[in-house]
């Protein structure tokens, strides 16, 4: 069906090319017979001969006009004056007036010879066509546009037949839960009758949540697979159109042909792009709205032996409007989170099968390393894995390309060749010893991995940490440390060096961000007490609180930030030894491991 899908796009093509082909000769043709026939006379010589319309007037007033030769349709005439042996060619503005002027006064009795050739024509076709050119460019430009904004349907449609590759839950790792919900769908479409006698009702929709990254699509994909029925994609970008009523037209068109093929799943990924909460706006927001409005209709308008399951995949469920979440439009909502070290072990080992291995690499290891990754994270980790292996030449993929792999995701592109002064590269040393020396002396922090003074993407450095715990929550004292782990490259120069940089605007940029979360969405403030405020979704949440509330919110920020910088300064002074030393071995090695690390703060 994708294939018959596929030619019959090709076949539109080839005719939109064969028709714009067709009209190009077409217009080419026309305006060469159309220059040709007006532009030459019966002696090619004539040509360079040309005479002023005001002076050819003058000249049959005169009576100096021995010969007039014209062709009705033309916009050229050539003349004869008696005291000259050579024709003259005359461009003249109006034809018909023209025409109907020299006609006139040759019936007065003017004296000259008048030839009057019949239309051409191949030049009145021409005329006529370039006379309507602009409508037909306008009307071809139109057709074209509606068709570029599809009006037909753009859903691709997958089945057992067409897809080479059938997607099951054995290719999807890391989400037994979410697997185990779903398996309770795949029975609905496998075995709908068998729900149907019991008096329950299939599922309208299943909304799938989580960062991107996560599998929403996967799973998605792996549900049609089990169920063996044909799997309709389409993405929330396609229903928006700039003209008015036609995102709602192809809502309309989804929903029949998968009445067509029922059984059969819907998945419409990130759904937040047309189901945003409706408002009173004009515009692209009123579009919005009754785009929003026909999804809603078709989803309440299913019959009761249609066997049709829409699946929509969204990482921002709280921008959804209210009435797309209720039951009987999207009964389920599941939500996808990060996969936990089992989980990520399970999808290192799932894209890991076609590519090779040198024997001392663990997954297990890898997957230690990476707690917070996401199932793309992990498999892009190995692509750049193997990519990075074959550049070096290795016959399989080694753990130091794994390293080089997470260090190019996480941080970026390392840059050996970036030439770097003495005194930049102290700086860098310093404020990267800042870091590793602050969050060593910090309970709540993670241990440093890999300490480097090489210039990695955006940043001149990089301070690594091991991620070896997966946590569901964290503290006040960990968040709090946190800062001062951040202030630390900070304080490192403002105390050695007596001055600060650029270089921590990242660090003060996080940091502020996680102090603004303690205030306003944890509610860790001991002034303002546990109150939640979110001005993403609600713009005028903190005007309605007052000004005096939102300078308060300022002001605890502005203390969280100020107690980590100098709670830094302090670490900072009380371990100005170790903090010499792993910034002298930065300038030295440039790049420090853990044990090596370790080694120097003993």
């Amino acid at each position: 069906m994708e294939e018959k899908q596929k030619n019959k796009d090709k076949n539109k093509q080839k005719q939109y090319i064969i028709l714009a082909v067709l009209l190009i000769l077409l217009i080419v043709i026309g305006g060469i017979i159309y220059f040709t026939n007006n532009n030459n006379s019966d002696d090619d010589e004539l040509d360079e001969n040309e005479m002023a319309y005001t002076e050819l007037i003058t000249q049959i007033n005169n009576g100096n006009v021995e010969r007039i030769e014209m062709t009705v349709g033309s916009t050229t005439v050539s003349i004869k004056l008696k005291d000259q042996e050579e024709e003259k060619n005359v461009i003249i503005p109006s034809t018909q007036a023209f025409v109907e002027m020299i006609q006139q006064k040759y019936e007065d009795g003017q004296e000259f010879e008048l030839v009057q050739k019949p239309t051409n024509l191949f030049v009145s076709i021409s005329n006529t066509i370039f006379s309507l050119l602009p409508t037909i460019l306008l009307v071809i430009l139109i057709i074209m546009f509606f068709k570029m904004q599809g009006l037909g349907d753009k859903g691709k449609v997958y089945d057992s037949e067409t897809t080479k590759s059938k997607m099951t839950f054995d290719d999807v790792a890391g989400l037994d839960e979410e697997k185990h919900e779903m398996i309770e769908i795949v029975d609905f479409l496998k075995n709908p009758e068998r729900f149907n006698k019991m008096g329950a009702k299939i599922p309208r929709g299943v909304l799938l949540c989580g960062q991107p990254g996560t599998g929403k699509t996967l799973i998605a994909k792996a549900i049609a697979g089990e169920a063996n029925v044909p799997f309709i994609s389409m993405s929330g970008s396609e229903f928006i159109e700039m003209f008015a009523g036609l995102g709602a037209s192809r809502v309309r068109k989804l929903f029949e042909k998968a009445k067509k093929i029922s059984p059969c799943i819907i998945f419409i990924d990130e759904i937040d792009a047309i189901g945003s909460r409706r408002n009173s706006s004009g515009g692209a927001e009123s579009e919005n709205n009754q785009t929003l409005n026909q999804l809603l209709v078709e989803m309440d308008g299913f019959d009761t032996d249609e066997t049709i399951i829409v699946l929509a995949a969204t990482n921002r469920p709280e921008m959804l409007d209210k009435a797309l979440l209720r039951p009987g439009r999207f009964d389920r909502r599941i939500t996808i989170g990060l996969p936990d070290l089992r989980g990520r072990e399970a999808i290192l080992k799932i894209h890991a099968k076609e590519k090779k291995f040198a024997e001392d690499v663990n997954l297990k290891s890898i997957a230690e390393d990476t707690a917070g990754f996401t199932g793309a994270d992990l498999a892009n980790i190995l692509n750049e894995a193997a990519i990075i292996a074959t550049i070096n030449g290795h016959l399989a993929i080694t753990n130091k390309d794994i390293e080089d792999a997470v260090k190019k995701v996480t941080v970026g592109l390392e840059k050996q060749s970036r030439v770097i002064s003495e005194k930049d590269k102290k700086l860098t040393a310093y404020h990267e010893a800042g870091h590793a020396i602050v969050s060593s002396t910090l309970e709540t922090q993670k241990g440093v991995k890999e300490v480097s003074i090489i210039p990695r993407g955006v940043a001149g450095g990089y301070t690594m940490y091991k991620s070896d715990e997966d946590k569901c929550y964290i503290s006040k004292t960990e968040m709090e440390e946190k800062l001062v782990a951040l202030m630390g490259g900070r304080a490192a120069e403002k105390v050695v060096l007596n001055d600060i940089s650029t270089g921590a605007s990242n660090d003060i940029e996080v940091a502020t961000s996680i102090a603004k979360d303690m205030i306003t969405k944890y509610g860790m403030s001991e002034t303002l007490g546990p109150i939640s405020i979110n001005t993403e979704q609600d713009p005028y949440e903190l005007q309605l609180l007052g000004e005096k509330f939102g300078d308060a919110i300022g002001a605890e920020v502005k203390i969280l930030l100020d107690n980590a910088y100098n709670t830094a300064q302090k670490l900072v002074r009380e371990n100005r030894e170790k903090l010499d030393r792993v910034a002298n071995a930065l300038l030295e090695k440039e790049v420090i491991s853990a044990d090596e690390f370790q080694e120097l703060i003993k």
